[in-house]
């Protein structure tokens, strides 16, 4: 059984950052893309960073480019996203997700399973 959990996030003014973490287990790790999601009040949930954990390929949103660092650690069966330079309109759930292969970027829709989400709040 596939298993993502989020943590990280908190409360954290303009301008600064956060390390989310995505722990995952239940699966052969290096064989799936996981991704960072994220949905605001009233809004869709959208992509905003995804690894393919095999060759460290990455992916982002234009949005958070240059700003937020996606990474992973196999050993530990982990993705981290740094989330830097924080601005008011990063606050939303986060979310972590899994997808079996390679190659999808941030197409949500590739995206089987899912974790429980992350509050991150950038107040202004």
């Amino acid at each position: 059984e596939v298993q993502l959990q989020a943590f990280g996030g908190g409360l954290v003014q303009t301008g600064g950052s956060l390390r989310l973490s995505c722990a995952a287990s239940g699966f052969t790790f290096d064989e799936y893309a996981i991704g960072w999601f994220r949905q605001a009040p009233g809004k869709e949930r959208e992509g905003v960073s995804c690894i393919s954990t095999s060759d460290g390929e990455a992916d982002y949103a234009d949005f958070v480019k240059g700003r937020f660092v996606i990474s992973s650690d196999n050993g530990k069966n982990t993705v981290y996203l740094q989330l830097n330079n924080l601005k008011f309109e990063d606050t939303a759930v986060y979310y972590c997700a899994a997808a079996r292969g390679s190659g999808y970027g941030c197409f949500k829709g590739y995206y089987a399973d899912w974790g429980q989400g992350t509050q991150v709040t950038v107040s202004s």
